[in-house]
């Protein structure tokens, strides 16, 4: 599903933000990925997403060797990984009906898919009935369960999520998590990027380390070691 083979990142005129970084991620995995502010998991994010290319190495993506990946090409890679951030990232003059609706609209997605879609994904994330509040009538849970939604509309094989808790208090973060195990049992492998231990430790899944841009440890059913 995902493979890195001997990436290398640089940034002049001297940062190396990953170092010969190898790994294999396959289909339907949970897998979280750690280590501290500055090791290179945004870096490796980015990458994934092709929204930088590696200095060295090779990346393949569902079996798409996306190294040289071309500009009109990438639209089409994104479709496939759905993204979700820290800070939610919706728009706050528009309803949860629309904020989910205009990942649609920007793909040309016709007014009746869309109308099919979104109640869709707002099951899944448990905010039926709320399509047409504001982001701000909301809790941070539900902006972004908003954001996950969003996520979902083109049904990616992959969901990586860049610290989907880091806004949110213990009790939303527990739900944030949840969400996501329920979303990996739908069968779409599903990539944690974080720096919480608590809610690494809790899932006892595969864990990837990260460390001054090199994989450390890749653990089956792992613990945050740093």
């Amino acid at each position: 599903m995902i493979i890195f083979k001997n990436i290398t990142k640089f940034y002049p005129p001297d940062t190396f933000a990953l170092k010969n970084a190898s790994l294999h991620i396959k289909p339907k995995e949970f897998v979280s990925i750690v280590g501290r502010s500055g090791t290179g998991k945004t870096t490796m994010v980015k990458i994934m997403t092709a929204e930088e290319s590696p200095t060295e190495g090779r990346v393949i993506i569902g079996g798409w060797d996306i190294t040289e990946i071309r500009m009109s090409e990438v639209p089409v890679l994104r479709r496939q990984i759905g993204v979700v951030f820290q800070d939610f990232k919706l728009l706050g003059k528009k309803t949860v009906f629309e904020n989910i609706a205009f990942a649609l609209q920007t793909c040309g997605t016709s007014r009746q898919r869309i109308i099919d879609i979104v109640p869709q994904v707002l099951k899944i994330v448990g905010l039926s009935g709320k399509e047409n509040r504001y982001p701000v009538q909301l809790s941070g849970g539900e902006q972004q369960r908003v954001a996950i939604a969003r996520s979902l509309v083109h049904r990616p094989k992959i969901l990586i999520a860049d610290e989907p808790t880091g806004n949110l208090d213990s009790i939303n973060s527990k739900e944030i998590i949840d969400l996501l195990v329920k979303i990996n049992e739908f069968g779409t492998t599903v990539l944690l990027v974080t720096h919480n231990r608590e809610i690494v430790n809790a899932l006892n899944k595969r864990v990837i380390t990260l460390d001054n841009g090199k994989i450390i440890s890749d653990q089956k059913r792992g613990r945050y070691l740093l």
